[in-house]
């Protein structure tokens, strides 16, 4: 039989990120459009700058279950006229709080967009914060706690962050708060905090779809344009810092049939140059089903169905000090932790030594940047990269100009930018796991100082 050669992949070409337009309105907040042909199904993100840090002490959580409350009825509609009111648009709101703030998501058809935006203004304008209400969020919240804890991938993410920061920075504790400081809150803190941090003038609104037919200008006038407050209080971060001495912690689980590995440090933001180098090489080491860790520990050794390596911005700075959390997560079967352990140590040593190769670096740059028109099909995946920068003080154009740097990023630059990431001495490692059976073969391994503590 005569074979066709096969196909060979050509030059990546960056993708141009869509660009925003870029206005004021006269109350203050500020707003980025952008016109999507096709995309009928709009969205609509919102960025208030009220960060995890700014929660009062003791009562941690206090911001999510305000950004769960902003639906839960306003000045006009009960929660359920609300709800009905978003069921009759089509649409669906969120909302949530993280590190750097509060993101409110809403998505509608075009057709219903003025309306949607009615909505979406009434509850950052004037949520009622009923009792009733925040007492029922609060109830959820405290169900939700239990099934964290019971998680193996949440718990190893839990203990990573209590042991990377210090006990007194807020990024050590959960971002939704715990049992203690959930049970604390009342609507009177919920509305405290609100009427503290939700401005228009500290706001950002993202709006990303085909606005064709919508009379944008018009609509936004007579909905989060009317939206009143003051200048609000800006809150300044505390800096991050973190302890990347080399040490594992197990939280034992007796009679668990796999470990769940966490292994991270505190690394770079988005604003330092060798971020793009960053995200090649991680890619090149975890990334994909091809990359390294997973051609030795899945392909070859069998002891895992994949295991990733990341890194996820935690806070991002202009002046220098965000910090993001560099990992690789996975789990193995309980009886091969020491030898998976082992075996992926010396991947990161043979990194080390050898470094990548031209191939690896130039399939991670084929699927990094020829992903691209795919990651962003919808106007949500648009409006959100959109509303990310904005969070993380990057300009306008950062996620287009990301796609230009990967695709000329070097083997060698991407070689140190991974082995930077991950240095052997340097690495903190959870694992959830039967402690009676894997603490031993662990410390034999000496990657660090052994730590077990309750599941």
């Amino acid at each position: 039989m005569t074979f066709h050669p096969q196909p060979q992949p050509g030059e990546a070409t960056p993708w141009a990120f869509p660009a925003p337009e870029r206005s004021t309105l006269p109350n203050g907040l500020t707003l980025l459009t952008c016109h999507r042909p096709g995309q009928q199904i709009v969205a609509v993100e919102v960025f208030v700058p009220a960060p995890l840090d700014a929660e009062p002490e003791g009562l941690d959580g206090v911001g999510t279950i305000m950004a769960r409350a902003l639906s839960e009825g306003t000045d006009k509609y009960s929660a359920e006229e609300f709800a009905a009111e978003l069921d009759r648009c089509g649409a669906s709101l969120d909302a949530h709080a993280d590190h750097p703030g509060v993101r409110v998501s809403l998505e509608v058809p075009a057709s219903r967009l003025p309306k949607a935006l009615g909505l979406l203004a009434d509850a950052l304008r004037a949520p009622a914060f009923p009792e009733t209400e925040v007492e029922r969020l609060v109830a959820n919240r405290l169900d939700e706690i239990p099934h964290e804890l019971a998680n193996p991938a949440r718990r190893a993410a839990m203990a990573l962050s209590a042991s990377l920061f210090p006990a007194d920075s807020r990024m050590s504790r959960p971002r939704q708060g715990t049992v203690e400081t959930v049970e604390r809150i009342d609507a009177a803190a919920v509305r405290a905090f609100y009427d503290k941090h939700i401005r228009p003038a500290t706001a950002t609104t993202v709006v990303v779809g085909d606005l064709t037919d919508v009379e944008l200008g018009a609509a936004l006038e007579t909905t989060l344009g009317a939206w009143t407050g003051g200048a609000g209080e800006a809150s300044a971060p505390a800096p991050i810092t973190g302890d990347d001495t080399g040490r594992v912690i197990v939280v034992d689980r007796p009679g668990a049939v796999q470990t769940q590995l966490l292994i991270g440090r505190v690394g770079p933001d988005r604003h330092e140059r060798v971020w793009p180098a960053q995200v090649l090489g991680v890619y090149c080491l975890g990334g994909t089903l091809t990359s390294r860790l997973d051609r030795v520990l899945r392909e070859e050794k069998g002891y895992t169905y994949g295991v990733r390596a990341f890194g996820q911005v935690i806070r991002s700075d202009e002046a220098g000090g965000g910090a993001s959390l560099l990992a690789i997560s996975g789990s193995v079967a309980t009886e091969v932790t020491g030898p998976a352990l082992e075996d992926l140590w010396q991947v990161l040593r043979t990194l080390a030594a050898d470094g990548l190769t031209d191939a690896e670096r130039d399939v991670a740059v084929q699927n990094l940047v020829g992903v691209a028109p795919l990651k962003y099909e919808t106007a949500a995946a648009v409006a959100d990269t959109l509303a990310e920068q904005v969070e993380q003080h990057l300009p306008d154009d950062w996620q287009a100009t990301q796609y230009i740097r990967l695709a000329e990023t070097g083997t060698v630059e991407a070689t140190a930018a991974a082995i930077a990431a991950f240095p052997v001495d340097r690495l903190v490692t959870v694992l959830v796991g039967d402690a009676a059976q894997i603490e031993g073969p662990v410390r034999a391994l000496g990657i660090g100082e052994v730590t077990v503590v309750k599941g």
